[in-house]
């Protein structure tokens, strides 16, 4: 399989026009033709229905287009990479993280990349969700991490990287700690510490408030790094992504009728050209290991 035959295939299954996919790869219809006929063969068996106003792909053509386009990104980075390294330099990856992202679960993503490219330069942006948004959309940022977006663009491309059951937070010495797990109905009378930089939150609130559960008035917090102090402190208990990492002196629990996950997706605007860093880091964290990383913080952290 050469990849000048992936790039055609990919432009007509864009187009589904052979002489339209021609123009655009600058090569004869004949020449397009032939290199598609030829990876057929290799795939053993068509691709394309070829009809001359309705072209369309075939079940294997439709089977072969996100593997075949991913084997094209992976290409495409990998030359973007070389050229930037042998030019002694490399674009700095300008990244939006929303407050829900655990940076934790990022570092060996990021020391994969910083491996491949010593003279990267990290640039970082949190906020909410919207917030990433906004960055992600005018440019500013090239990247997005966070979980889904109230945004409705139909040039975001996003890829959903894990997604995390909510667990209940609280302190060792909480009537609950010695619980297996719980239900929504054990949290009446409890300060819940409410976390509205969460991208679930609204249907969290939707939950609680048919279970007859509210959040306490005026514990709105802006992080989770925030919520963790209080509750370590012994000020309140929260329901939390169960891969948030916790100190020692805090028990997660299970919640058996609380059926709502926390998804965490990368985002990037389809038709930007990325730079080398933030192409490669697309393939790391697309390539991780999530169930492990996930399991590893889910690890206690000692008290400070």
């Amino acid at each position: 399989m050469e990849m000048h035959q992936v790039r055609y295939f990919l432009a007509v299954a864009r187009t589904l026009n052979f002489t339209q996919a021609a123009d655009e790869c600058n090569v004869s219809q004949p020449s397009l033709s032939r290199a598609i006929i030829k990876l057929e063969e290799e795939l053993g068996g068509d691709l394309f229905r070829r009809e001359r106003s309705l072209t369309h792909l075939t079940e294997l053509g439709r089977m072969m287009q996100p593997l075949l386009q991913q084997t094209y990104d992976a290409a495409v980075s990998a030359k973007m990479l070389a050229t930037s390294y042998r030019k002694g330099g490399v674009a700095p990856l300008r990244l939006a993280l929303s407050s829900t992202v655990d940076m934790r679960l990022l570092i060996q993503p990021l020391a994969g990349l910083m491996e491949a490219l010593p003279g990267v330069e990290l640039k970082f942006f949190r906020g909410s969700a919207p917030d990433v948004a906004s960055q992600v959309k005018a440019g500013d940022f090239e990247l997005g991490l966070a979980g889904p977006l109230e945004e409705d663009w139909d040039r975001f491309k996003s890829w959903v990287l894990f997604t995390c059951p909510l667990h209940l937070i609280v302190h060792r010495t909480h009537r609950l700690a010695n619980s297996e797990s719980v239900m929504l109905r054990d949290l009446v009378d409890e300060r819940l510490l409410g976390r509205p930089y969460c991208e679930v939150s609204s249907r969290f609130s939707e939950i609680l408030a048919q279970s007859n559960l509210r959040q306490a008035p005026g514990d709105l917090l802006a992080s989770d790094a925030d919520t963790l102090e209080m509750i370590r402190a012994n000020l309140g208990i929260s329901i939390m992504p169960a891969a948030t990492q916790r100190h020692e002196d805090l028990k997660s629990l299970p919640i058996t009728d609380l059926d709502l996950e926390a998804p965490t997706l990368l985002y990037s605007v389809a038709g930007r050209q990325h730079s080398p860093a933030a192409a490669a880091l697309i393939q790391l964290v697309r390539s991780a290991n999530w169930k492990q990383l996930l399991a590893a913080n889910e690890g206690t952290a000692p008290s400070l």
